[in-house]
């Protein structure tokens, strides 16, 4: 009988759960990575569906070499140190993705800028550089494990069963713990680095070989006193810069500028999603607009009793109608992200005492709510998108439902110089439902254009004179502003539930700015 091979023989028995363990929080730190890495990109490129799928798409790609490479080094040299040694490189280097990400992601993001690539490519550029290595070793765990744990041919599907359950409940903790308990709370980089100390530990905790375990110690340590002794900054610098955070679901700043006020800038900081100057109401921006909306509907000022605003940011259109039409103006603002609605208090103060805050999807709000309104204001973007089930026929026929007789539904809708095809599109979205829609393309520096829907027909001299008549001296200069009224009276392209490409179209918007060109519809 032939001597048996020491070096290809499985592990003992007693080290198999071992074995299992760190499949499990190797799984844990692959989805974790997955997940925190959509949050070191949304400050430069933003959290749209195209970031998820280069997130997603690169992640399985490099998990595929990975599987493909531990297979092979598994036959190789199959031994539990080999995977431990794996183990230990890919959680060093998740340790070091938060301390590359910002050089690597603004030079990614500023050179795909300079030959007009766009959001896609830049995000790709990134992640590629970021997490190529990490994910590849980390992947290569799962094979390796099946081939340690396989003592017989014939068990070797049971086997494969027990690695894969347990990575993938490892899985499910990493998509959750990130999002729920850990960057909330500490933030992404300490995210990153919870997940690489601690799978780090694990491996030099699991290995025997005395110069690795000394390897594995410096590895450990270099992480942590990165961690301690590296002061992370401000994620994206700026003058004027108050604070800066993290939520559940995105990167936040809140930012002093001179002449303008106090801005509320989410992600990548293309938009403001909120001003506020103490010395001044108006903003010259699309939230001075929507103070026009009642009048579009033949109300006035003194008949203005309620507002829905859907996307409420930092509060600038509920500080503007409670100025100007009152304080008894009952208003629910419904802003999904409930710290941004702690910032707006905190830092812009969003603090009307008529004002009733709602941390929720606004479709979600508007489908459970039983009352109507007046004016409802819809500004939600995560820029430069709109969430698609937010400009959808189905959206707006939910909306007409809870206005008031001669209530005014008003979209913000961005556009560049000359490209409005999505202003198009969602005006003519809206009026498939809508008897009466008006397009105002502000005059000002923004590029918007606010949408109205209304169930009255209006002119342009009858909404100038309806906002004069009001009085005040809010109203009186917006109504002094050259913009245009314009009617909407077709409804060729209509988005719904089932189809409404509003990225795609968002993103061919972009690019074709980028290079120079116009294409689209004009007004």
């Amino acid at each position: 009988m032939p001597p048996s091979d020491a070096s290809s023989a499985p592990p003992a028995p007693a080290r198999a759960w071992l074995v299992l363990i760190v499949a499990f929080f190797s799984g844990m730190t692959v989805l974790a990575v997955e997940i925190s890495a959509s949050r070191l990109l949304a400050p430069f490129f933003g959290t749209s569906i195209i970031i998820w799928a280069v997130v997603i798409g690169l992640t399985l790609l490099y998990l595929s070499v990975g599987y493909w490479l531990g297979g092979r080094a598994a036959d190789r040299r199959p031994h539990a140190a080999t995977l431990f040694h794996v183990v230990a490189i890919g959680a060093f280097l998740v340790g070091l993705v938060p301390f590359l990400a910002r050089p690597v992601l603004s030079v990614s993001s500023q050179a795909i800028a300079s030959v007009s690539g766009g959001l896609f490519f830049g995000s790709l550029v990134g992640v590629l550089l970021l997490l190529a290595a990490p994910l590849t070793l980390l992947g290569m765990v799962s094979p390796f494990a099946i081939r340690l744990l396989t003592h017989d041919v014939r068990h070797a599907g049971k086997r494969a069963g027990q690695v894969f359950a347990v990575s993938t409940v490892g899985s499910i903790m990493g998509a959750f713990i990130p999002v729920l308990i850990l960057t909330p709370t500490v933030g992404t980089r300490s995210t990153f680095l919870i997940f690489a100390v601690g799978l780090l530990a694990l491996a030099l905790a699991a290995t025997s070989i005395l110069r690795r375990r000394a390897v594995y110690a410096v590895l450990l340590a270099i992480l942590i006193v990165l961690w301690v002794a590296v002061n992370p900054g401000p994620v994206r610098p700026a003058d004027g810069l108050v604070t800066e955070g993290e939520s559940a679901l995105q990167f936040f700043q809140v930012i002093d500028q001179p002449g303008i006020g106090r801005r509320l800038v989410l992600n990548e900081g293309i938009g403001t999603h909120s001003i506020y100057n103490p010395q001044r109401l108006l903003t010259d921006g699309p939230w001075d607009y929507f103070l026009l909306a009642p009048f579009i509907g033949g109300q006035q000022a003194q008949d203005v009793e309620s507002l829905l605003v859907i996307g409420l940011g930092a509060g600038t259109v509920s500080k503007q109608y409670t100025t100007v039409f009152g304080g008894d103006v009952a208003i629910d603002g419904v802003e999904i992200d409930d710290r941004v609605i702690d910032v707006g208090r905190e830092y812009f103060d969003m603090n009307e005492p008529n004002l009733t805050t709602f941390a929720e999807d606004g479709r979600a709000f508007l489908q459970r709510v039983d009352r109507r309104y007046d004016v409802i204001a819809v500004d939600a973007y995560r820029q430069p998108y709109i969430p698609f089930h937010l400009v959808t026929q189905e959206f707006f026929a939910a909306a007409r439902q809870r206005l008031a007789a001669d209530g005014v539904l008003a979209l913000n809708a961005g556009r560049t110089a000359t490209d409005f095809r999505l202003v198009g599109v969602l005006s003519e979205t809206m009026r498939s439902v809508f008897p009466y829609v008006y397009v105002i393309d502000l005059p000002s520096g923004f590029s918007n254009s606010l949408i109205y829907g209304s169930l009255r027909p209006v002119s342009p001299a009858e909404l100038r004179a309806r906002a004069l008549a009001a009085g005040g001296a809010a109203l009186t200069e917006i109504a002094a502003r050259p913009w245009e009224l314009r009617a909407v009276d077709r409804a060729d392209t209509v988005y719904t539930d089932d189809l409404a490409p509003v990225e795609r179209l968002i993103d061919d918007i972009i690019v074709r700015e980028a290079l120079g060109g116009t294409s689209g519809r004009q007004r």
